[in-house]
């Protein structure tokens, strides 16, 4: 008999594998100073493209003098224990309140965090007789929701509306032998390759198939939409959206995250949503915090208006420079190279180090063998002039990957890796 470690020291997985190499520069690296558009990467000022504060609150003086009062009041522990026996309190409520009418729902529930929360919630709503039908490119706390489920699930192709209807066709004929339901699960926005969801098209189907969806809106809740409600609202088809979800991770640069649905949904998800009901409440100095964020994601439209300022001169000069930008509908900026893995440090060492530009790199197994995504987060902080540097850096690093430099620069960790 094996001893379970025995797997782990052999294979390291396909991200592991690279530690040696990459950890403490490429994964895991360490940024310094306020968050902002620029910041310090190993003593050196470098703009930061991989901070997902889209609406710039993080660094906001009136953010931090709420944050810091909070803290003084309540300290980092209160309300101690969970909601249901000691840990509930008049503000989670409001902000409960607050976020239901923000995303016009009847009722919110307040959750820890975004990854925990959703995982938690897709194993509440459904039982081992209901089927679940979802995006093949779903993130992965979407996916290990689904692995919760004891029942059935089927994945169809990202954003095909034909897969997801064969899809939906064979999980209707099983839930007539189960006698179970189906729930559909899409994202507002890919956080990868920045496309919305087809939230409009899905929820057509509905004429035609009987189930519900549940949207998880972590890009889009604050970007998208008239007021920011998301991409519901960005796709007019907010109240085709049985149960909504949105994270404090991004616009609203907290921690924490939300459930939104009809009133008579949110009570059920309160007494079965088990990784809230045996979990501490979230401590006051987020949830006052979070007040503050989302007064001024609806009283602050500026904001928004100069994310999308910025999300357009970097998306449009990318464009007008020859880069592949993909099908992005969103804030979300991938960047399609092609190139190895080793190809793809050299690159993004050679970005950081001589051009001053930091941007988060995506290689295999996240997507295909032989490309290299550079996925860029526009803010409400980056200037004209961040934007410009950038541009003239990609037009020369592209121009190096082209002419075989980062293939020659990258030789050795290649040999080494055994590639």
């Amino acid at each position: 008999m094996k001893d379970i470690f025995d797997r782990i020291i052999e294979n390291k997985g396909p991200l592991g594998r690279w530690a040696s190499q990459a950890e403490g520069y490429f994964v895991f690296p360490k940024l310094e100073g306020p968050i902002s558009n620029r910041m310090k990467f190993q003593g050196k000022e470098v703009i930061t493209w991989s901070i997902n504060d889209y609406l710039g609150l993080a660094n906001l003086p009136e953010i931090k003098k709420v944050d810091g009062e909070a803290a003084l009041e309540h300290g980092a522990a209160y309300p101690m224990g969970a909601r249901m026996m000691s840990g509930h309190t008049d503000y989670h409520e409001q902000l409960e309140k607050e976020l239901a009418e923000f995303v016009d729902k009847e009722a919110a529930y307040l959750l820890n965090f975004g990854y925990q929360g959703i995982m938690s919630a897709i194993d509440a709503l459904v039982s081992k007789d209901d089927i679940i039908v979802y995006d093949v490119d779903s993130h992965a706390c979407i996916i290990d929701g689904v692995r919760l489920h004891v029942g059935k699930r089927f994945t169809f192709k990202h954003n095909d509306i034909e897969s997801l209807e064969k899809n939906l066709e064979r999980a209707v004929k099983l839930a007539e032998q189960t006698g179970g339901g189906i729930l559909v699960i899409s994202e507002g926005v890919f956080g990868m390759r920045g496309e919305q969801g087809k939230l409009k098209e899905i929820v057509a189907l509905k004429e035609k198939y009987n189930f519900r969806l549940l949207v998880d809106d972590a890009h889009g809740f604050g970007t998208l939409g008239k007021t920011g409600a998301g991409a519901g609202e960005e796709q007019g088809v907010q109240d085709e959206i049985d149960v909504y979800f949105a994270t404090f991770a991004k616009s609203m640069a907290g921690i924490g995250a939300f459930l939104a649905a009809d009133q008579e949904i949110i009570d059920y998800l309160k007494y079965n949503l088990r990784s809230q009901m045996f979990a501490k409440s979230l401590p006051m100095v987020y949830v006052k915090g979070a007040l503050k964020r989302l007064e001024m994601l609806r009283t602050m439209p500026e904001l928004k208006e100069k994310l999308w300022e910025n999300v357009n001169a970097l998306q449009n000069g990318l464009k007008e420079r020859g880069f592949d930008i993909g099908t992005t509908s969103s804030c979300v900026t991938p960047v399609y190279l092609n190139g190895s893995i080793p190809e793809a440090m050299a690159l993004v060492k050679d970005l950081r180090e001589n051009y001053g530009i930091f941007c988060s790199i995506v290689v295999y197994p996240v997507i295909p063998k032989g490309l290299i995504l550079l996925r860029m987060i526009p803010t409400a902080t980056h200037t004209a002039e961040d934007i410009e540097e950038t541009l003239e850096a990609f037009s020369a690093i592209r121009e190096r990957l082209q002419n075989g430099t980062y293939k020659r620069l990258s030789a050795a960790v290649a040999a080494a890796m055994g590639e």
